[in-house]
C-alpha cells in the first residue's frame, strides 16, 4: 500500500480526518494558492477560492475514488472553483469573463501583494488575453511544470489537445510580448 493510499484513508476515516486534513492544507496550501492566484489574479480572491476549495474537499473527500493522484483532484476542484468565481464576478458586474480578467490584470499594479517587475507585468497581461483554457494550460505548463497526463486528469482534456494549447498559446504570448 502506497503513502498516499495510506493518506488518502485517513482522510476518509472519522477517526483521523481532522488530523490528516489539516496535514493536507499544510502540504498542498502555497501550491493551490499560487495556482488559483494566476486564475484570478487577486490576493483577495485567491485566498477565498482557497478556502472554498478546502471546504469543497473536505465535504466530498469520502467521493474520492483514488482513480487519479490526491493532486490532480485538488488541483481540478481548485481549478472549477477559480473558474466559478470568476464567471460570478464577471456575471455580477455584467460584463465577459475575459474582460472581467483583463480588468483584474489591469489593476495588478495597485496590488499590494503583486511582487512583479515591468517583464512578470507584460507577461500577466499577454496571457490575459488568451481563452481561459489556454490560459490554464499556459500557466499549469509554464508555472508549475505540471505534466500533460497529470493535466489531462485535472482539466478533462485530451493530452494532445493540452499540447496543442499550449502550443498556440506560446505563439500568441511571444506575438504580445514582441508587439508591445
Amino acid at each position: 500500500m502506497t503513502d498516499e493510499t495510506q493518506f488518502i484513508q485517513r482522510l476518509q476515516s472519522q477517526s483521523t480526518k481532522e488530523k490528516a486534513f489539516s496535514e493536507l492544507m499544510t502540504l498542498y496550501k502555497e501550491r493551490l494558492y499560487w495556482h488559483i492566484r494566476k486564475i484570478v489574479i487577486s490576493h483577495d480572491d485567491a485566498d477565498d477560492v482557497l478556502q472554498n476549495t478546502f471546504i469543497k474537499v473536505f465535504k466530498n473527500i469520502n467521493k474520492f475514488k483514488g482513480e487519479s493522484q490526491l493532486f490532480s483532484w485538488l488541483y481540478r476542484i481548485a481549478t472549477n472553483e477559480s473558474i466559478t468565481h470568476i464567471n460570478k464576478n464577471a456575471k455580477r458586474t455584467k460584463i465577459s469573463s475575459e474582460e472581467h480578467h483583463r480588468s483584474l490584470i489591469n489593476s495588478l499594479t495597485a496590488d499590494v501583494y503583486f511582487e512583479g517587475d515591468t517583464i512578470q507585468l507584460k507577461l500577466q497581461k499577454a496571457i490575459a488575453t488568451l481563452p481561459q483554457k489556454q490560459q490554464l494550460v499556459f500557466n499549469m505548463k509554464y508555472f508549475d511544470d505540471i505534466k500533460y497526463s497529470e493535466m489531462s486528469k485535472i482539466l478533462d482534456t485530451s493530452e494532445g489537445a493540452l499540447k496543442a494549447s499550449y502550443h498556440i498559446a506560446v505563439k500568441k504570448i511571444e506575438t504580445y510580448l514582441t508587439s508591445e
